[in-house]
């Protein structure tokens, strides 16, 4: 079998058990029932990926920034050169981009997955090799990948999960919201005016061009959603395709994926796609400001912790989250039930 083939055996529900565990302890906690609110929620999450209750802390914390390009780049749908993906890969492994400094600001280690960048990187502190092709091929004139070429994209995102702690899922491609898009439109059945959005900050010609370019697209490959690596294919991206296999690898190892933004959503539909179970290690961080997120998080049942109206990739929204994780972990570690306190449960108390 290949790791695609036993990551996907190896992924399971979150356990039931846990769950109930948590939700009955955080009845027990000395505070009104429900008064955290979603961090409630949070924590029972947590406790069925771990299986336990208390979780273990979501740490060590690692963004996982999978880099590549895209051949649709060239049907003009964002003003930003092809070559700023190199030159950002560059910037992370220099620590200097958003994401490292929000990333030290949390105690969050970057590392970047490069599966497909265009041009030949030198090596670089904090990036892993693991290219695929040079960038994906124009998807307006046949399919963006083969089919193995999807599969290996796959396969290095999942060799590239910790083994514990917790995965947060990052991005860099000029383009790849095109892809996010188109991705997006084939899983949910969205129209294209809906799901494509500005990215980088297009104007509104560049918008109308890029909606064009997804309307085309589906019309020309006609996805099966129920063939997700033939959706990969006809669509890409590499990166896509790798932080899909993040969040496999992440279920089957029963940790839990800390999704970014709609490139992470997007692939995320594929993962699900793949093996249903595994939306249930997923957390979403935030709401990205491009329309397709939305309907990605809607499908896929997830509902973000924040909404900062932030649409920058990177795993940017994903690290800025990752404190609530840590807190909701913390809180069934620490804080007294009723009756270990010696605390009055007014909620509890017979009437």
């Amino acid at each position: 079998m290949s790791l695609l083939d036993d990551t996907l055996a190896a992924i399971v529900a979150p356990d039931a058990a846990a769950r109930a565990a948590a939700a009955d302890r955080l009845d027990r906690m000395t505070k009104p029932p429900g008064s955290l609110g979603r961090i409630e929620d949070l924590a029972v999450t947590l406790c069925g990926i771990a299986g336990a209750c208390p979780p273990p802390p979501p740490d060590p914390a690692v963004v996982v920034v999978c880099a590549g390009d895209h051949g649709v780049h060239a049907q003009g749908v964002t003003p930003w050169p092809q070559e700023v993906t190199a030159q950002m890969v560059a910037n992370f492994a220099a620590g200097g981009a958003v994401v490292n400094a929000f990333a030290r600001a949390a105690d969050v280690q970057v590392r970047v997955l490069d599966v497909g960048v265009a041009v030949p990187l030198p090596d670089l502190d904090g990036v892993l090799a693991r290219r695929v092709a040079d960038g994906t091929a124009d998807l307006t004139l046949g399919p963006a990948l083969t089919r193995a070429q999807v599969v290996a994209a796959v396969e290095a995102g999942i060799a590239a999960v910790p083994a514990s702690g917790c995965v947060l899922t990052g991005d860099m491609g000029i383009a790849n919201t095109t892809a996010a898009a188109l991705l997006i439109c084939a899983f949910t059945g969205a129209d294209p005016e809906r799901a494509t959005g500005r990215g980088t900050g297009v104007d509104d010609a560049t918008l109308a061009r890029k909606t064009a370019v997804v309307r085309d697209a589906l019309a020309r490959h006609r996805p099966d959603p129920a063939d997700p690596l033939g959706v990969l294919a006809a669509f890409g991206g590499l990166e896509h395709a790798a932080i899909a296999g993040l969040v496999l690898g992440a279920a089957a190892r029963r940790i839990p994926v800390l999704l970014d933004g709609v490139s992470a959503g997007a692939a995320a539909l594929v993962a699900a796609a793949l093996a249903p179970q595994a939306v249930g290690y997923c957390v979403a961080g935030h709401r990205s400001a491009e329309p397709g997120h939305r309907l990605a998080l809607g499908h896929l049942g997830l509902d973000p912790l924040l909404d900062l109206g932030m649409r920058l990739g990177e795993g940017t929204g994903a690290v800025l989250a990752l404190p609530l994780l840590r807190a909701a972990a913390q809180a069934l570690h620490d804080v007294a039930t009723f009756g270990d306190a010696g605390v009055t449960d007014a909620a509890h108390e017979p009437v």
